[in-house]
């Protein structure tokens, strides 16, 4: 993701989380957060789609352990694989990126509204599984997911 980009990501940034706000700030704010935040996006016919956040998690580290922050596809391409493809396209740009800077992937974690269907793909994605839950912490109650020793 590229500043140039910043527009068109809010769009989708809108459509997939109603109740956030001042998208295009958030989404700088995340992109300004560079290398801690790693930003892909999903394009179509050069229209953006979809994108993906994945963060480091406390400090920068020998050994990652990667936050599958936000990750957001327009509403009519939702199950069609999109967001699938964002995750296995990126995570090998996230792994060379963390090579590069003297790093290898340990875990994955990732959170999410526990009726979100979205946990399947997690599952499968990189076999992240349920650890914990928490009671009603943003909109709904939010499920903590981690994959460990990830071998991607």
């Amino acid at each position: 993701m590229l500043p140039a980009d910043l527009s068109a990501t809010a769009v989708v940034h809108r459509s997939a989380f109603a109740r956030q706000k001042l998208s295009i700030e958030w989404l700088t704010a995340t992109l300004n957060a560079h290398p801690r935040f790693l930003c892909y996006l999903a394009e179509e016919q050069g229209k953006v789609v979809g994108y993906i956040l994945w963060a480091q998690k406390s400090g920068f580290r020998d050994q990652v352990v990667l936050e599958l922050d936000q990750i957001a596809v327009l509403p009519d391409l939702r199950g069609q694989g999109v967001g699938r493809a964002l995750i296995d396209q990126s995570l090998p740009m996230v792994k060379a990126a963390l090579a590069q800077q003297g790093s290898t992937l340990k875990h994955i974690v990732v959170s999410t509204r526990a009726d979100n269907h979205a946990q399947r793909l997690y599952r499968d994605a990189f076999g992240a599984a349920v650890v914990a839950t928490i009671s009603d912490l943003y909109s709904a109650d939010e499920v903590f997911m981690v994959a460990r020793n990830t071998p991607l």
